[in-house]
């Protein structure tokens, strides 16, 4: 309904005389408009001040008389030519088309007939499943679902790393250190620290690097001694996995696997030898020059030929292209791989490979005493991070609902851990790192998801309260006239721009902030005027219906970040 508006108010400034594009942009104080022109640009066109301009604008619309049954008023300050809407008549168009599109707010068909690929999470066997990950799965379901409420055939996939140098620093590790031990009841996480243990002590020992190397080319070799091993290990780290992702709601279409794409792409690095592309470098080693796109050498085949990541990932961007044939191909791995992605995506064009291949770096997630490291063993794994969290709520709740049964403060605690958890790693630009304070992202104030969670609830209470059998009843919008109602009607109108900006900027955090601003919209409003109190019954349901719209907005946006949400609190 914004961009409706907003081109309502673009004819307005081109029957007055306005040429090429035209950019509208919120006032910082409503006092000054809803909508406000900058006529810099327009005046040199027009070779008059931009004060001049602005008045020229006004005073071509008051003798045109060209106005909207939406415009309140019309006023030239300064340079700005400033829009004023008229409440009720705004109110009523928004709140109707919340009211009548209900879950559906927000959807659009930008995507229609479209096909994209998201991979995620792309996480490694015989390694930990940490904050990290959380961190990319959350970044991850919520592209899958901004993709899907726009429009387009989402294909999520996986590609696991069961394959290459840190699964043979572990299976090394395993068999040197803890050949005859009996795995405990969590092998995966056993694996993760085998996996450190091994890296720490391959580190400053060559002959240890050489016992790891040699175990790698036993892989590449399928030797019938190891493969056994190696795929009793895969499994155990595999059914882990599939364990968490049931829990945190990822559905992937296909799962590509590292081990089954090494023969491709030892054939495709043959024949990109052949080609001229790759060639032979020190020690043997096949290498590919892109030092004149300033991307260095990218290796493709060790000089003892084991292959290395770019050796499968090289035929899986043909592969998931050959196998859905989408329009996008999006990977989300961490930040310290951009490098990598930009030398992969070159040697594609170089072969005339020409697909849209998008990849999204997300920054480390930090604790308060520093970097994490799975090759140091200094990480907090998903599990654990979830079952402190889910402690610490489950307390809280009891301590506010003495009466509430185990099984309701049970499934209350559930909810608010996932959003304590995933809003706090969505909150922040991907690119950026953060550090988790669980402190901080449990707060029930302040930019977190308990907070959000919070204000739906204290929406249904009111709700419940008011004993009104439906919001959907006819209402007098013009009675919303109030500032703080005004601008909370038009902050729910650019929940649809905020979508869609937050696809085009493959952006999640513009979710999260839309949220806390709506929220902090609505306490203001709600701290100023009162609801179930107001002067008469009409107001009364004008105003249930404004909260059941931001109840309603906010819920819809949650689910874009696969945040449940509860009734009370």
């Amino acid at each position: 309904m914004m961009a409706e508006i907003k081109l309502g108010i673009k004819k307005l400034l081109i029957a007055a005389g306005v040429k090429g594009e035209i950019e509208l942009t919120t006032p910082p104080n409503p006092e000054m408009g809803d909508f406000s022109f900058a006529c810099f640009n327009l005046a040199k066109e027009w070779k008059i001040s931009p004060v001049e301009t602005a008045k020229s604008i006004k005073s071509k619309l008051e003798i045109g008389n060209w106005k909207l049954e939406i415009t309140e008023r019309i006023e030239a300050v300064g340079p700005y030519v400033n829009f004023y809407l008229q409440a009720g008549q705004v109110a009523g168009l928004i709140l109707k088309q919340i009211s009548k599109q209900n879950k559906k707010y927000g959807e659009n068909k930008s995507g229609k007939g479209k096909k994209v690929l998201i991979e995620y999470p792309s996480n490694n066997t015989h390694k930990e499943f940490h904050i990290g990950h959380f961190r990319n799965v959350c970044i991850g379901n919520t592209l899958v679902q901004l993709y899907q409420k726009s429009g387009y055939k989402v294909y999520p996939v996986n590609y696991l790393n069961d394959f290459g140098n840190h699964v043979a620093k572990c299976l090394w590790g395993l068999l040197k250190f803890h050949k005859n031990e009996k795995p405990p009841e969590n092998k995966q996480k056993w694996l993760g620290d085998i996996y450190a243990e091994a890296s720490a002590k391959v580190k400053d020992n060559l002959d240890f690097g050489k016992e790891v190397a040699e175990i790698q080319k036993k892989m590449e070799e399928r030797d019938p001694d190891l493969w056994p091993l190696f795929m009793e290990t895969r499994e155990w780290s595999i059914e882990k996995f599939e364990e968490i992702f049931k829990q945190l709601g990822v559905k992937h279409a296909v799962v590509f696997y590292e081990k089954d794409l090494k023969d491709k792409g030892q054939k495709m690095v043959d024949d990109l030898l052949l080609k001229g592309v790759a060639e032979v470098g020190e020690g043997g080693a096949i290498i590919v020059d892109l030092n004149k796109y300033d991307l260095d050498i990218a290796l493709l085949r060790k000089s003892n030929g084991a292959g290395l990541y770019l050796t499968s990932d090289l035929p899986l961007a043909v592969e998931k292209f050959k196998k859905f044939n989408v329009d996008e191909s999006i990977v989300v791995t961490g930040t310290e791989q951009n490098h990598y992605f930009k030398q992969l995506y070159k040697i594609l064009e170089i072969i005339g490979f020409k697909k849209k291949l998008t990849h999204i770096g997300y920054g480390l997630v930090n604790l308060k005493e520093g970097k994490m490291s799975s090759r140091l063993g200094n990480v907090i794994l998903y599990e654990d991070l979830y079952d402190e969290v889910y402690e610490k709520l489950k307390v809280e709740s009891k301590q506010r609902h003495a009466d509430w049964s185990e099984k309701k403060i049970n499934e209350t605690a559930r909810i608010l851990t996932m959003a304590a958890l995933k809003f706090d790693m969505l909150k922040h630009e991907a690119a950026k790192n953060i550090t988790f304070d669980i402190k901080e992202a449990t707060a029930f104030d302040g930019f977190t998801g308990p907070y959000i969670l919070y204000v739906i609830a204290r929406i249904n209470s009111m709700i419940a309260k008011s004993k009104v059998k439906s919001l959907k009843s006819k209402v007098k919008f013009e009675l919303l006239d109030k500032p703080e109602e005004k601008q909370l009607v038009l902050f729910l109108a650019r929940y649809e721009e905020v979508v869609s900006e937050a696809l085009r900027e493959y952006n999640p955090s513009a979710i999260t902030r839309y949220c806390f601003d709506l929220a902090q919209q609505f306490n203001n409003f709600y701290n100023k005027h009162s609801v179930l109190n107001a002067e008469n019954k009409d107001l009364v349901a004008v105003r249930l219906q404004l909260s059941g719209a931001v109840k309603n907005v906010l819920e819809n946006a949650l689910g874009l970040l696969t945040i449940d949400t509860v009734e009370e609190m």
